[in-house]
């Protein structure tokens, strides 16, 4: 605990850099670069923060793709941990040199939105990401924090960046894909792809009390980490008829909750065919192009199933209910962080996350 207060106490006498500072930028589809820009100034309620910790979110590959659309000359990433470096007029609470996790989501706190819980959906649809999708990201030097009353988490001294930087984004939204479906102690749960987001729906179930939790993936590494996560079984749908499997394992009824966190076609109506009736369908996966729904097993509209979307929910209140999880020891996301990069390598390691290489499950990049 002394360690890192005095980390945070040099931190703070640490001299302010004038100018530039290195971040990845977008340019257009498969054309990104490291580049000099001005280190951000924060205005009134804002916040500049030294980034000490970032990663690489497969929204972020669906960017770099083209098949989500941001404006380019766009420093992109989400998913920020550092160290408050400015604080805007009208921030309280806070010094420069303390250490902060900041959600991919940044909720102003006071829109009709925000105000009604819908936190994700600030100020409109899907307004709450801004981070790398209205305005500069997180695989940066610095970050521009808005609205930073609302967002900044101070990090517990017990915990290092390493435990906390998963929280940021892949935790609060696989954990929601559970809390949305209103999983009830008991019930049983299929995820449909076993990836970072898929891992953390894998173990938010558990978290929620399912009693079975069957996990869908064909790498033998990801299924392997599945049971870690919490996976009771890991079908391969390479290997055997998923939904037949899946009706097999509940009796022939279904489950209760089907998670989807892939994003495509396929995997959605298997997720919608293994549901049970009045059973709920948890959407994580970011489409790209048409996506339609079969009606034989929606029941032609009629077999009172749920289809229900989520982008996690952000604000500083959640980060420290997800923080309390891992000081707590009930969540352990570190063993997901399974490769190592400078910012200067952040090119190299958006091609080995993209491509699936060597195992790769999350990046951590350090400036």
């Amino acid at each position: 605990m002394g360690t890192h207060q005095n980390v945070v106490e040099k931190m703070a006498q640490i001299p302010k850099p004038n100018g530039t500072m290195r971040a990845l930028v977008f340019h257009g589809p498969n054309q990104i670069s490291l580049e000099r820009v001005p280190i951000p100034k924060p205005g009134v309620g804002e916040a500049v923060i030294r980034i000490t910790l970032t990663t690489i979110c497969g929204t972020d590959v669906h960017i770099l793709k083209g098949e989500y659309k941001v404006r380019p000359g766009l420093v992109i990433g989400h998913e920020p941990v550092g160290v408050i470096h400015e604080l805007g007029e009208g921030v309280t609470g806070y010094r420069e040199g303390e250490r902060v996790l900041v959600g991919a989501i940044t909720p102003c706190g006071q829109c009709s939105d925000c105000l009604s819980g819908r936190w994700s959906q600030c100020g409109g649809p899907i307004g709450g990401w801004k981070f790398g999708n209205t305005i500069h990201g997180a695989q940066a030097e610095y970050l521009l924090v808005p609205h930073a009353q609302a967002n900044l988490a101070k990090i517990p001294d017990e915990l290092t960046d390493e435990q906390v930087i998963l929280l940021a984004d892949i935790a609060s939204t696989g954990i929601s894909a559970a809390e949305s479906a209103e999983l009830k102690i008991g019930d049983t749960a299929a995820v449909f792809a076993q990836g970072p987001i898929g891992l953390c729906a894998t173990a938010g179930a558990r978290l929620k009390g399912a009693s079975l939790i069957i996990g869908v993936e064909s790498d033998p590494a990801r299924a392997a980490m599945a049971k870690r996560m919490g996976a009771d079984v890991v079908l391969n749908f390479k290997e055997c008829d998923v939904v037949a499997e899946i009706r097999r394992l509940t009796d022939g009824r279904g489950v209760d909750v089907a998670i989807e966190a892939l994003g495509t076609q396929e995997t959605f109506e298997s997720a919608l065919r293994s549901l049970k009736a009045g059973g709920t369908l948890s959407s994580l996966g970011v489409y790209s192009g048409k996506l339609s729904v079969p009606i034989e097993p929606f029941a032609a509209g009629l077999g009172d199933h749920k289809i229900v979307t989520t982008l996690c929910p952000g604000g500083k209140e959640r980060m420290r209910r997800l923080m309390a999880m891992v000081l707590h020891k009930r969540l352990d996301l570190t063993p997901l962080l399974t490769h190592h990069f400078k910012l200067d390598q952040i090119t190299e390691a958006y091609e080995l996350f993209a491509s699936r290489l060597q195992g790769v499950l999350k990046v951590a990049i350090r400036p």
